[in-house]
C-alpha cells in the first residue's frame, strides 16, 4: 500500500491561510494598514474601488524595505519582530505571524513600491496567485505603496459569498475607525471610488473620535482615567442620554490594539445599570494599557480575542473606574434639595423658647380592633365601598353565571389559516383589555388572545411599506421646515445605498455637503414626531440585518423602516386605537408573525385557563 500523506504545496497552504486571515475586503485594509504603523508611517492614504472587490491601495511614508525584505515579505511565516517563542510574550507591534502578504498575495494580484529613504531607487515587485511575476528597480517616493487588485480571482466560491458594495465599504470603514482611534497621532484618509470618505488629521484623542463619528459626539463624551498596578484605563465614555438602539459605537483597546470582549463589555453595561434606557447601549471609547507578558493575542487568526491573565481583577478595575467617572461628572442621579415638596428642617428656637408638644391630627379614640366602633370618615367609606362592591358590578339579573347579559360574539381563531377568509372583523372597544401597556388582550373563540402591540404594528406598516415599493406610489408629505442631520461615514455609505428605495418610500432626502442629508419630505402615511430620528433607527436596524442581495433590498428597507417607526412599548392606547389596530392586524395577509420571523400573537387555550382554577 503506497504513502497517503504527503505535504501541500505552498499555494494551496496560503490559499488555506488565506481563509482564515482574509475574509473580504476589509481585512486587507486592516492588514496593509497594520503593516504600514509598524513601518513608522505618519500618513497613511487608503483607495478603494468597489468596495475592496477591484482595489486596495494603501500608501504610506515609512522605512520601506530593501528589495530582498520586499521579496521576503511575501514568503509564509517571514518576520522581523519574532526570533523566538519568548517573544510572543512581549509583542508591542500590530503584525507579527508573518501571514498577511502571503495569505494575500495567494487569492489576489499585488504590485508592491517601496523604496528607503537612504535608497537612490526603490523596488517594483508583481505576484500573482503566489507566482512571482516582476521583480525590479523603479524610481518612487520614500514608503512604501501596496496594491491589492482582483481579490478573490482564483477562489470564486470565495467571492460568490461577498456581500453588497454598501456592507463591504461598512466593513472597511470599520477596519479604518479599529485602526484610527488607538493612533490619533496617524493621519489616515480614505477614499472609495476616488471619492474622499475620511480625511483624519493629526488630533488629540477626543478630537479624532469626533473627527470620525460626528461633532454631536463631541458633547457627549466624559472622560475616565484609572491606574493600578495591573492596567492603565483612560478614554471616554457617551452620556446615557446619548446611547442608541443597536451597538456599534462599543471599543475595547489592549496596548492600542482593537479586542472583542463581551465580559469586559457586560462589566461597562453594569456600571450604566438603572441610567440607560431600555434596550439602549452606550458609547465607550476605553484603553487598556497593560504589560505585554500579562496577555495573549495569539488566539485567533484576527489577533482580535485577547486572553488575560488576571481577567477577573480587571474586570473589577473597569466597572469602579466607569462607576467613578459617571458619578465624578454627576451622571447619576442625586438629591435635589430645590426641589419642590422638598423637607423644611425649621430653624432652631430662640433660648428661653418653650418647646409644646407636637399635635397629632389623628383620632385618640379610634381602635382598629373594636370593629363597631367609629372610625375615621375615609376608613367608613372604604368600609362601605367593600360592603356594597357587588352592586358596583351587578347589571341585569343574577339568575346565572354571566349576570344576565347577552352572550359576547366570538372571534375567529386567528391561527387557523382559514378564519379570515373573505371576512370582515368588526371589534368593539370594551372587548380589548391592554396589559402593562405592551400587549392587547382579548377572548377568542379557543381560549384567550395574547397581542404584542409593538410588534403588530410592524406586521401593518411592513404590508403598508412594501405595497407601496411594489406599485412605486410616491406620496410624500413636505415638511415645513427641512431637517439637516450628520452621519459618520459608515452610516452615510449605508444611506446612499438605499437612497433610491427610500425615495420610492415618499422620504426626500438629499446630500447637503460632506457626510450631512437634509429630509425635506416624509411618507404620507409615516406619524412620527422627528424624521431624523426615524432615519438614525432605520440605519441601525440595517446594521443588525446587512443586506444580502441587491433583488431584495426593498424588501429589506420595508422590514427595517416598519421597525423603526413602530411604536414603543410603554404607550397607552384609547380604546378605539386598539381596535383599529386589532382589526389592521387581522387584515394583514400574516397577522401572526412580524416580516422578520417573530411572533405577533399567542393564545392560551381555554383548557388551560380552566386549569389555574383548578377545574
Amino acid at each position: 500500500m503506497s504513502d497517503v500523506i504527503r505535504l501541500l504545496p505552498d499555494s494551496v497552504a496560503n490559499q488555506i491561510a488565506a481563509g482564515e486571515v482574509i475574509q473580504r475586503p476589509a481585512s486587507v485594509v486592516k492588514e496593509l494598514v497594520e503593516n504600514a504603523m509598524d513601518a513608522g508611517a505618519g500618513e497613511i492614504l487608503i483607495h478603494v474601488k468597489d468596495a475592496g472587490k477591484t482595489l486596495v491601495q494603501v500608501t504610506d511614508n515609512g522605512c520601506g524595505m530593501t528589495p530582498v525584505d520586499a521579496r521576503m515579505a511575501f514568503e509564509r511565516h517571514a518576520t522581523s519582530k519574532i526570533r523566538d517563542a519568548g517573544d510572543l510574550f512581549a509583542i508591542r507591534t500590530m503584525g507579527f505571524r508573518g501571514e498577511a502578504l502571503a495569505s494575500i498575495a495567494a487569492i489576489a494580484d499585488v504590485e508592491l513600491r517601496t523604496k528607503r529613504g537612504e535608497d537612490e531607487a526603490g523596488t517594483y515587485l508583481r505576484i500573482s496567485a503566489t507566482k512571482v511575476v516582476t521583480q525590479e528597480p523603479a524610481g518612487c517616493a520614500n514608503g512604501t505603496t501596496l496594491q491589492v487588485k482582483n481579490l478573490f480571482f482564483n477562489v470564486p466560491a470565495r467571492r460568490k459569498f461577498l456581500k453588497s458594495d454598501g456592507y463591504e465599504l461598512k466593513n472597511i470603514i470599520t477596519e479604518v475607525h479599529r485602526v484610527a482611534l488607538p493612533n490619533p497621532e496617524i493621519a489616515f484618509q480614505l477614499y472609495h471610488n476616488n471619492t474622499l470618505l475620511h480625511d483624519l488629521p493629526v488630533a488629540p484623542l477626543r478630537k479624532r473620535i469626533s473627527d470620525i463619528f460626528g461633532k454631536s459626539v463631541h458633547q457627549a463624551l466624559i472622560p475616565v482615567e484609572s491606574t493600578t498596578s495591573l492596567v492603565t484605563l483612560s478614554g471616554y465614555l457617551g452620556l446615557p442620554r446619548y446611547a442608541r438602539k443597536t451597538m456599534g459605537e462599543q471599543f475595547f483597546f489592549v496596548n492600542r490594539r482593537y479586542m472583542r470582549h463581551p465580559w469586559f463589555h457586560k462589566a461597562v453595561m453594569q456600571a450604566y445599570e438603572k441610567l440607560l434606557p431600555a434596550d439602549t447601549f452606550p458609547s465607550y471609547f476605553l484603553f487598556l494599557d497593560v504589560a505585554p507578558e500579562t496577555i495573549d493575542i495569539n488566539v485567533h487568526p484576527t489577533k482580535t480575542e485577547i486572553k488575560f491573565e488576571n481577567e477577573n481583577a480587571l474586570w473589577q478595575i473597569l466597572n469602579a473606574a466607569v462607576r467613578e467617572s459617571l458619578g465624578k461628572h454627576n451622571v447619576v442621579p442625586s438629591i435635589d434639595f430645590d426641589q419642590e415638596g422638598s423637607i423644611e428642617i425649621p430653624l432652631p428656637p430662640r433660648p428661653g423658647t418653650q418647646i409644646g408638644m407636637p399635635l397629632s391630627a389623628g383620632n385618640p379614640g379610634y381602635n382598629p380592633f373594636t370593629p363597631d366602633r367609629e372610625g375615621p370618615e375615609e376608613w367608613d367609606r372604604e368600609r362601605q365601598n367593600l360592603r356594597s362592591w357587588e352592586t358596583l358590578y351587578s347589571s341585569g339579573s343574577q339568575g346565572d353565571d354571566s349576570g344576565g347579559q347577552a352572550p359576547e360574539p366570538e372571534i375567529p381563531d386567528p391561527l387557523q389559516a382559514s378564519a379570515f377568509d373573505d371576512k370582515v372583523l368588526t371589534f368593539t372597544g370594551i372587548r380589548v383589555l391592554q396589559l402593562k401597556r405592551k400587549y392587547l388582550v382579548l377572548p377568542v373563540k379557543s381560549g384567550l388572545m395574547i397581542i404584542d402591540q409593538r410588534r403588530a404594528q410592524e406586521r401593518i406598516l411592513f404590508e403598508r411599506f412594501l405595497d407601496i415599493l411594489k406599485a412605486d406610489r410616491v406620496a410624500s408629505q413636505q415638511i415645513l421646515f427641512p431637517h439637516t442631520f450628520e452621519l459618520h461615514a459608515a452610516d452615510a455609505a449605508l444611506l446612499r445605498e438605499v437612497l433610491p428605495d427610500m425615495h420610492a418610500l415618499g422620504f426626500d432626502i438629499r446630500e447637503f455637503g460632506k457626510e450631512t442629508f437634509i429630509i425635506g419630505g416624509i411618507p404620507g402615511i409615516l406619524e412620527a414626531a422627528s424624521p431624523v430620528d426615524i432615519i438614525t433607527r432605520l440605519l441601525e436596524e440595517f446594521k443588525n440585518s446587512p443586506l444580502d442581495a441587491r433583488a431584495r433590498i426593498r424588501e429589506q428597507v420595508a422590514v427595517s423602516l416598519a421597525r423603526a417607526s413602530a411604536m414603543g412599548y410603554h404607550e397607552t392606547l384609547r380604546p378605539e386605537e386598539m381596535d383599529q389596530l386589532v382589526g389592521r392586524l387581522f387584515a394583514c395577509s400574516a397577522p401572526n408573525y412580524t416580516a422578520d420571523g417573530r411572533k405577533v400573537l399567542t393564545i392560551i387555550p381555554l383548557e388551560e385557563v380552566e386549569k389555574l382554577f383548578g377545574r
